[in-house]
């Protein structure tokens, strides 16, 4: 799907529901719940992007559609407050992007639409039923990063071929991170990654789990 369409797609969906509903009443602009998983400095080049779409489209905040933007600043359990604070604002429609807060948007409704802007597995961490039919109320964009995850330690391989020892950096608490280690751990048994280092979320550091191979010439280090 492209960009395009996804922009098309999100703001119809936020438009087909609200006109029937209020078209006797009082016609209140159609409401989009924008849920930030990290912070606005993170994507606001892409939110711009997106923003400047919307407007090209008709789409205007404050006049023809009203946006509530909320930012999880990467917790899990902020996401999860915002998910449910839009549930009960009734927002005619959730855009997110990220695993970690589809699901959270999920969990709090099976009624509101959501579109993700992007997910690493959608189908994997049963977001959605399949890329082809996705069912529920869910849908977007997925880049498919646990598919490739074996073959890109293949292609480190080529390229490093003295290669003894790998570190992954990534967030493990995520369920994409822990699908994209699993599909690490399925490669060659001498491109496997002998750790897995954890990312904080609150302060942005990698843990020194990283430090074990510090003076390692032989060591490389895979960041998702």
């Amino acid at each position: 799907m492209r960009r395009r369409d996804f922009v098309r797609g999100s703001v119809g969906f936020a438009v087909s529901r609200p006109l029937s509903a209020h078209a006797q009443q009082e016609r209140k602009p159609p409401t989009i719940g924008f849920m930030g998983a990290s912070s606005l400095s993170a994507i606001d080049r892409y939110l711009a992007a997106w923003v400047q779409r919307l407007n090209e489209l008709g789409w205007i905040d404050g006049r023809s559609v009203l946006i509530e933007y909320r930012w999880a600043n990467g917790r899990n359990e902020r996401m999860a407050e915002i998910a449910t604070e839009f549930v009960r604002m009734k927002v005619d429609i959730i855009v997110t992007h990220g695993t970690a807060a589809v699901i959270a948007a999920k969990q709090a409704t099976s009624i509101i639409p959501i579109v993700f802007a992007v997910a690493g597995d959608p189908v994997g961490t049963g977001l959605v039923a399949s890329l082809a039919r996705p069912g529920g109320n869910v849908t977007g964009l997925s880049i498919q990063q646990t598919d490739t995850a074996a073959k890109r330690l293949e292609l480190l391989r080529q390229v490093v071929p003295n290669l003894q020892r790998l570190a992954i950096i990534a967030n493990p608490e995520t369920p994409g991170g822990r699908l994209r280690n699993a599909g690490s751990s399925d490669s060659r048994e001498d491109t496997r990654p002998r750790d897995f280092c954890a990312w904080n979320p609150a302060n942005r550091r990698y843990r020194t789990s990283v430090r074990n191979g510090k003076g390692q010439s032989r060591r490389r280090f895979y960041c998702y």
